[in-house]
């Protein structure tokens, strides 16, 4: 089953360390990080770039202002490909595609069933084509290819089908009244839906936003993020074949301050879903404020708090703690950023977990057997080295990694800090890398406290073997998803989504549904009934 899959398999050179504190590196030199796939030359992807344009209305086009941007590969630095650059009078043309399809085009009057055969179609076709979407996601965003084509493509796909499965369950109710009146409920569509994705996981969080929408009978204006634009075009070619009229769903690539901003911000689009940063989402907020009040949900950051008790099967855990964290490259919004572990088991942990860490293999996303490979952008590589160093001065204890791994490219040695408290940069900000910060704890009542105490609630994780430990965790954490005795477990019909900071609204299941319907009330006087 993927979902289980997805749990169970898973730079900028400089000096990091001061000259007071470089014996810590000759501590660990006896430690080697798996090179068995490692570095030679950058392996060449077996695709095409085919598609590089907007897509407004069926067609893919150029840029109203004809300008273009790189997409570039993180294994490198190099460009792979350039990109239609997309800004607000891009935005206007998608909308009154988007706008025009809804309005007055076929796809809210189709019966839902067809509206399901089509996504059936999509689904089907995005399998028949796995190997060069996959391929195009390994190369735009540095992703393992084994994770792209085993377990994020067949996801995709699986999310896709059980919306189609969906679109003809959704109905209204009817309601006795106090009278003579016949009440009923409509659950209506509620129109164009602007759709902002991250570049952690591309074409996975394409389809966690356009099933539900297109099961409702929603159009889509869709932005993609200007680092990982080739899987969402690749598949918007596949658009026509599987039946979808045009301009039900249209996709821009650019920038946020430009493209993001005038989707936001546009009087005719009537819901946005992003998911991405809590600053950005924030933002997005406020523009839809300041517009037209549309409707907004949000799936943002996190600090995910990873708890090991001291009845814990500690091998398991460490693992699992492992996968929690370094999975993608540690770019997860949920990933089990901070492990607290019982101070009973807290040595033994430790050096597992520092062993487990050195023996991650690092390299070439496209060679077999990679478990790791590079951040995304150079941005992002010089962010994660910043809460390195920051770590290392506030007196947290490196215990491996902390430096650029390779000459080329954004690779980061898989790094673990002990000894971190919760007021460090580590233990507080979303670092969005592969460094795992571990911290020690006395008893339940103070880990509850400690792991409530941040600003973010998106997910946690648990693990003991008691039952009793396991249901106090889960009703006390204040987060959207509590693993127990796993982490990562996603499923097409589980919500997905945060407390606090970490957002609003659900993505997945079905309560995702709700974020693209509206609700309206029709109340018909009866006369002489036979019963009310």
């Amino acid at each position: 089953m993927a979902v289980r899959v997805f749990s169970s398999r898973l730079s900028r050179s400089f000096h990091l360390l001061s000259k007071g504190k470089s014996s810590h590196l000759d501590r660990t030199a006896a430690y080697k990080y798996s090179t068995a796939v490692a570095f030679e030359d950058a392996i060449k992807p077996s695709v095409n770039v085919e598609h590089t344009k907007l897509f407004i209305n069926g067609q893919f086009v150029d840029a109203a202002s004809g300008k273009t941007f790189p997409t570039l590969d993180p294994r490198t630095g190099e460009v792979i490909a350039h990109i239609a650059e997309g800004d607000a009078e891009d935005i206007n043309r998608a909308v009154a595609a988007a706008r025009k399809a809804f309005d007055e085009g076929p796809w809210p009057r189709m019966t839902a069933y067809e509206r399901s055969k089509v996504l059936l179609r999509l689904a089907d076709l995005i399998e028949q084509h796995k190997d060069q979407i996959a391929t195009l996601e390994t190369w735009d965003s540095g992703k393992p290819y084994e994770q792209a084509a085993k377990i994020e493509v067949p996801m995709v796909v699986r999310q896709l089908r059980y919306y189609a499965g969906w679109a003809d369950k959704i109905h209204g109710m009817t309601i006795p009244a106090d009278g003579p009146y016949h009440v009923q409920t409509l659950h209506e569509p509620i129109g164009v839906a602007g759709q902002i994705i991250p570049w952690n996981f591309p074409l996975l969080m394409f389809s966690w936003k356009i099933g539900p929408a297109l099961a409702t009978g929603n159009s889509i204006v869709l932005k993609t993020a200007e680092q990982t634009p080739l899987s969402a075009f690749y598949v918007a070619n596949l658009l026509q074949e599987a039946g979808l009229p045009e301009g039900v769903l249209n996709i821009v690539s650019g920038f946020g301050p430009t493209a993001g901003a005038a989707l936001c911000s546009h009087m005719d689009v009537d819901k946005l879903a992003f998911t991405g940063s809590t600053d950005t989402g924030k933002a997005i907020l406020a523009l839809a404020a300041k517009s037209n009040l549309k409707s907004v949900t949000l799936e943002l950051g996190g600090k995910s708090p990873f708890i090991v008790c001291e009845d814990a099967d500690i091998d398991a855990a460490v693992e699992q703690a492992h996968l929690a964290l370094f999975f993608n490259q540690g770019q997860c919004c949920c990933a089990g950023s901070r492990t607290y572990v019982h101070e009973k088991v807290y040595d033994e942990f430790l050096e597992k977990a520092k062993a487990r860490a050195l023996k991650r293999t690092v390299g070439d996303p496209f060679k077999s057997g990679t478990e790791q490979g590079p951040q995304i952008d150079s941005k992002q590589f010089d962010k994660i080295m910043k809460y390195i160093r920051s770590g290392v001065e506030s007196g947290a204890t490196l215990e491996t990694g902390g430096e650029r791994f390779g000459e080329k490219g954004y690779y980061i040695k898989p790094t673990v800090f002990s000894n971190v408290k919760d007021d460090m940069l580590i233990a507080r900000d979303e670092i969005f890398g592969p460094v795992q910060s571990i911290l020690k704890f006395k008893d339940l009542d103070e880990v509850i406290k400690r792991a409530n105490n941040s600003r973010y609630g998106l997910a946690a994780g648990v693990f003991t073997q008691s039952i009793d430990t396991a249901n106090t965790l889960a009703r006390a954490l204040r987060v959207g998803s509590v693993w127990i005795n796993c982490f990562d477990i996603f499923d097409a019909a589980i919500p997905f989504g945060g407390y606090k900071m970490s957002g609003q609204g659900r993505e997945k299941g079905e309560y995702s549904l709700k974020n693209y319907l509206q609700v309206k009330a029709v109340v018909t006087q009866l006369k002489n009934p036979a019963w009310l």
